[in-house]
């Protein structure tokens, strides 16, 4: 009884939703998780939403924890957007936004209460300021007061938001060591230091902003390798074993981050840089096996990757070998070419084997077993029909050979009377039967 009351507790805090949730539920925020019931990825998530919804709760949030099965009511997923499963989504009045980070408690709360706040929050003070600086590895902040610029600033903030936190402030708000050409102006505030939008150097505030929404060196994997892929940048990994604490692991690690930071000016509009625990990851994008500890560059638009041609020794070494890219003398490999895309086919056949039998030999010797069998049957039948058919064939040739040597040549009988010269006398009758025969004979 226990149990099931506590059970029942926590599943209040996230509501059932059905096709009524259509109508109602423009007057609230609502977070909700679309799934299918047989779907493994949304049983794994069920206990972590029980736990946003008991958090979220707890913390007094105006945002409504929900779920829906998206088989059930399709036709108001399929309004939403809902293409796989599980989807999670902020719905806020008429906008929907998508959630597209790691499927943990913490991630999920902080994304729903970037999104359901304040598209520009204010920073009133200094001390706020600071305490937001704190709080929040990367912030991008409008300085200034009406303008064109603001304007494209609100409008990126309402796309982006679902990535990072937009804020504005007055000059006088400002650390002390922050000066501004000119104003208004849009900052980013990141790595200890800050960087100022440049439409002339940095183009469009939207890409710009998508750029600069990431620290310069990140400890990468793989839903942050996905969003990487949005803008635009190669990303440059040391693909280490972190419970590796050898000498080259930490090295190769050490050179990327003064890399990334010393390096900045020269690499931080083409390049992104971190590292990477673990090789499966990489083995599976690349189809290969790359044995760590080792260095990486992938550009994640069009699936290539580069490899250096010969060992990282040093910063100087990386820094070589990253111009080689840029100038194009470094090799490419990879890509995402018509070669290439029926290698990744046949890659992903020969995992999703490989898988099936590790995990349950049985049910891939079933799974695969059964059609080999039944198509090993087909093919034994369709040869040994034939080669029946070959010796009936073989058969009817040889009787019909034997037919016409007769016809020829008459029975043995007859050639001995011809030979002989003897002849029984025969009826009119038997005659002309006999003309009848010798004429079609002839």
């Amino acid at each position: 009884a226990v149990v099931a009351h506590v059970v029942a507790s926590v599943a209040g805090f996230v509501e059932d939703l059905d096709e009524s949730f259509k109508e109602n539920r423009k007057d609230d925020i609502w977070l909700v998780d679309f799934y299918a019931p047989w779907c493994g990825h949304c049983k794994k998530l069920e206990p972590v939403w029980n736990e946003v919804g008991i958090e979220m709760r707890n913390m007094g949030s105006p945002v409504k924890v929900g779920k829906m099965d998206a088989t059930s009511f399709s036709s108001i997923a399929s309004e939403f957007g809902v293409r796989g499963y599980p989807t999670i989504k902020l719905l806020k009045g008429d906008l929907a936004y998508n959630y597209r980070g790691p499927r943990t408690k913490d991630d999920i709360i902080e994304f729903a209460n970037r999104v359901a706040g304040p598209l520009i929050r204010p920073l009133p003070s200094q001390h706020m300021f600071e305490h937001v600086q704190k709080r929040h590895r990367v912030l991008f902040v409008y300085v200034g007061g009406e303008s064109p610029l603001k304007e494209k600033y609100i409008e990126v903030a309402s796309e982006l938001i679902v990535y990072t936190y937009f804020f504005s402030a007055s000059e006088d708000v400002l650390p002390e060591y922050v000066t501004l050409p000119e104003l208004p102006a849009v900052m980013v505030f990141k790595d200890g230091t800050y960087f100022v939008y440049d439409e002339y150097e940095d183009g469009d505030l939207s890409s710009w902003i998508n750029r600069e929404r990431f620290q310069g060196y990140l400890h990468v994997d793989g839903f942050t390798l996905y969003e990487l892929g949005d803008t635009g940048k190669l990303v440059a990994i040391a693909v280490i074993d972190d419970k590796n604490s050898s000498v080259e692991h930490t090295r190769l690690k050490s050179i990327i981050q003064e890399v990334a930071r010393d390096y900045r000016d020269h690499f931080h509009r083409d390049f992104q840089f971190g590292h990477m625990d673990g090789n499966d990851y990489i083995n599976s994008l690349l189809m290969d096996d790359l044995t760590i500890p080792t260095i990486v560059v992938l550009n994640t638009s069009n699936q290539q990757y580069f490899l250096p041609d010969r060992h990282i020794e040093s910063t100087e070494d990386m820094v070589q070998f990253i111009n080689n890219i840029l100038d194009g003398t470094a090799e490419a490999q990879g890509g995402d070419g018509l070669l290439q895309r029926i290698k990744r086919i046949i890659y992903d056949a020969k995992s999703t084997i490989v898988s099936v039998f590790k995990s349950s030999p049985l049910l891939g010797c079933f799974l695969f077993g059964l059609p080999l069998g039944v198509i090993s049957i087909m093919c034994y039948g369709i040869c040994t029909a034939d080669t029946e058919g070959e010796v009936f064939e073989h058969e009817g040739a040889k009787k019909e050979s034997g037919d016409r040597e007769l016809t020829d040549e008459g029975s043995e009988e007859e050639q001995e009377e011809e030979k002989n010269g003897k002849y029984t006398e025969l009826t009119d009758g038997e005659l002309k039967q006999k003309d009848i025969m010798e004429k079609k004979k002839d």
